[in-house]
């Protein structure tokens, strides 16, 4: 596995969580940041669910991110 290939499947996997829908999933499960307590932040439950944030909040990133690589796949076939 390349470079190449691993910086594509981080990409799938933030395209994955930027689409979890909150009210949906993430809220019947306890994963929102309203239930996590302040001093539970620096646990992995907290960490994962400020990553899930992040990337929700980088969403128009990803999508200019998503183009660039789907323009250079066309290209290099």
């Amino acid at each position: 596995m390349g470079f190449w290939t691993f910086m594509e499947g981080l990409l799938l996997l933030a395209n994955a969580m930027a689409i979890l829908n909150e009210d949906i999933f993430l809220a019947p499960r306890g994963w929102t940041l309203a239930e996590l307590q302040a001093g539970r932040r620096s646990s992995l439950k907290g960490q994962i669910i400020g990553l899930i944030h992040a990337c929700q909040f980088m969403r128009l990133s990803l999508i200019i991110l998503n183009i660039v690589i789907i323009v250079i796949k066309l290209v290099s076939g």
